[in-house]
Formats: structure tokens, C-alpha cells, sequence
């Protein structure tokens, strides 16, 4: 059974659904915090644009499609991923007030990391107990700060810990692979993760 939903939660909830943020601009609800942050710079941008455009030919008439710059809800809870990947009728997957997807119906969420401690630690740590805490089956992490830069593919949520039982951390030069999901075998490489 889930936890009710907290006071806290329902306050954080009301003032991020009331917040006008200017072009350029997110808000994210992460463990009990509205987080506001631009959108990220050149090198974001481009790879999330080539796993974008990698996963949609990936899995082209699967039923399920990549998207970006769109809110992923759970229990007043939002996100707004890189990208995720959700089935190709959004309208199957609502929220319970049309603000977003509901994380139920969201099989993978990919974060690419931003420069400076606050986004590495947000998309690391934080996001990464968020999206375990809401069973999204598999969660990617492309990370330009780690070494000299890593794919880390998690999966097998534990709702209760928080936490993803799998985790495999992949070097940039060799393929990181989606074990499982409407993405099962696509592979993430030096054709992606290129400077």
C-alpha cells in the first residue's frame, strides 16, 4: 500500500503547479524540494538529440516512442527528465490532473549530466532515489564527470530502498546496453557519447 501523501508534499505540490517560470527554465520536485534550473548548455543539448533520435529509430513500430521536456509525475512528485520513453500515446498514460505521464506507464528515464556539483549530485543521487522510489524499471545516467566520462545503466528498482539492484557502470568507448523494456538492446556508444 503506499504512503499517504504528506502535508509537505501537498504544499510543494499546489506551489509547483502555481509557479511561472520563464523560458529556459524547469521546476522539479526531488525529495522534498521544488528545484529550479535552466535548461542545460551546447553539450546536453547535442547528446540528448542523438540518443533521442537513436531511440526513436531504435524502436520504431514498437508502440513506444523517446520524449523530452515533458513532466513525469508520481504521488506529487515531478520530474522532467532528458528523456524518457513512454508509449507513443501519451494520452494512455495521464496523470491524475493532465498535468504530465504518470511514472507508472514510463518504462526508462535517461538524465544527461550537467556541469557543477549541485546537477551532478541532483541526477546521481537524488533523481536516481526518485525514480527507484516510483519503479521506473530502467534508469540511464550519461555522465561527462565521471572519469573521463560514463554510461550508467540501472535497473531492477526497489520501491521500498529506493534503490535500483542493478547498476553497471560503462566507460565511454564501449557500449552501454538497456537490458530490458520497450528499449531492450539498444546500445550506447562512442557514435552517442562522441565529443
Amino acid at each position: 500500500m503506499d504512503n499517504p501523501v504528506s502535508d509537505l508534499d501537498e504544499v510543494l505540490w499546489q506551489a509547483w503547479k502555481a509557479m511561472d517560470l520563464p523560458e529556459g527554465y524547469r521546476a522539479e520536485i526531488i525529495e522534498g524540494a521544488i528545484e529550479v534550473s535552466p535548461t542545460g548548455r551546447r553539450r546536453h543539448a547535442v547528446l540528448s538529440n542523438r540518443l533521442r533520435r537513436a531511440l526513436e529509430a531504435h524502436m520504431q513500430g514498437s508502440g513506444h516512442a523517446p520524449y523530452h521536456d515533458g513532466n513525469v509525475i508520481h504521488r506529487q512528485k515531478a520530474w522532467v527528465p532528458d528523456l524518457f520513453v513512454a508509449p507513443e500515446d501519451l494520452d494512455e498514460i495521464p496523470d491524475e490532473e493532465d498535468l504530465g505521464v504518470d511514472a507508472s506507464g514510463v518504462p526508462m528515464v535517461i538524465e544527461v549530466v550537467s556541469p557543477g556539483r549541485h546537477n551532478i549530485e541532483r541526477d546521481r543521487v537524488r533523481k536516481r532515489r526518485e525514480y527507484a522510489r516510483a519503479g521506473i524499471p530502467v534508469y540511464v545516467i550519461v555522465d561527462d564527470f565521471d572519469g573521463d566520462g560514463a554510461v550508467h545503466v540501472l535497473s531492477l528498482p526497489d520501491p521500498k530502498k529506493a534503490a535500483y539492484e542493478e547498476a553497471h557502470r560503462v566507460p565511454y568507448g564501449t557500449e552501454a546496453v538497456i537490458p530490458s523494456g520497450p528499449a531492450k538492446g539498444f546500445t550506447i556508444g562512442e557514435d552517442i557519447t562522441r565529443s
